[in-house]
């Protein structure tokens, strides 16, 4: 099992059309499980699901059967979902009165391991005690950034959390550029300024109404469009990503 989260403090960046359109490439070459840690369930919405009434922050903590029961299929093969529940607005919370409840969330997963190849954690922006767990959970953490001034600001206060943390949690980051605009004289400044630092993909997204479209078909650009370039950005990224997950 190899758990990829894709992550930022700050929202609007492309988080859940990258977990989204990931995810639905990654359950062509295997059974994959996408967990929306959202509490607006933004990704339940691209997938047309909702979260079972009996569902929500207390049974995702207390995993194994409470997590199984609740996880529920796509209208793609090998791709289910487990979906965000708006109590998990409240999750710090109910993390707090857990035992090692920075690793809560690793082992509500681990058993998932053997249903499942990949799994991909949509996840929240913010840095918390829910930020915690999911650094510790991920095999790699993947970050879209805008390129710029203030995006990449925000990546210097991600790096310093995670020195906080320690344990490693830096060297898992894996940086990508997002919502792209190459006419743009600062997007383009921006990105030759970070070629060839560690930690950044050559993989690039493109700001595209294709991706923004994801909203009216519900589904996965990779699936709706596949032929876009966007689409096709989405899948250079997966096939980047992918190497740097244990198998």
């Amino acid at each position: 099992m190899s758990v990829l989260a894709v992550y930022h403090i700050k929202g609007g960046v492309g988080k859940t059309a990258t977990s989204v359109n990931l995810a639905h490439l990654a359950s062509a070459e295997g059974k994959t499980l996408l967990l929306d840690m959202d509490p607006q369930g933004s990704a339940s919405y691209y997938f047309r699901i909702r979260a079972p009434k009996k569902f929500g922050t207390k049974q995702l903590l207390k995993g194994g059967k409470h997590i199984e029961e609740n996880i529920r299929g796509t209208d793609f093969p090998d791709l289910d979902m487990l979906p965000a529940d708006f109590s998990y607005r409240n999750i710090d919370i109910a993390l707090d009165d857990c035992k090692k409840s920075q690793k809560r969330l690793n082992k509500v997963l681990e058993p998932l391991g053997d249903e499942y190849r990949w799994i991909i954690l949509d996840c929240p922006p913010n840095l918390t005690l829910l930020s915690e767990n999911i650094f510790h959970a991920a095999d790699r953490i993947l970050v879209p950034a805008i390129p710029t001034t203030l995006s990449l600001l925000s990546l210097e206060q991600l790096y310093a959390f995670l020195d906080d943390i320690g344990r490693g949690a830096r060297e898992k980051i894996r940086i990508f550029f997002s919502m792209v605009e190459k006419r743009k004289k600062l997007h383009a400044e921006l990105m030759r300024s970070m070629e060839g630092e560690s930690g950044v993909l050559n993989t690039s997204i493109p700001y595209s109404s294709d991706i923004e479209r994801m909203g009216i078909y519900r589904q996965p650009l990779t699936a709706a469009m596949p032929g876009s370039a966007a689409a096709k950005a989405y899948q250079a990224l997966w096939q980047e990503i992918k190497p740097l997950l244990p198998n």
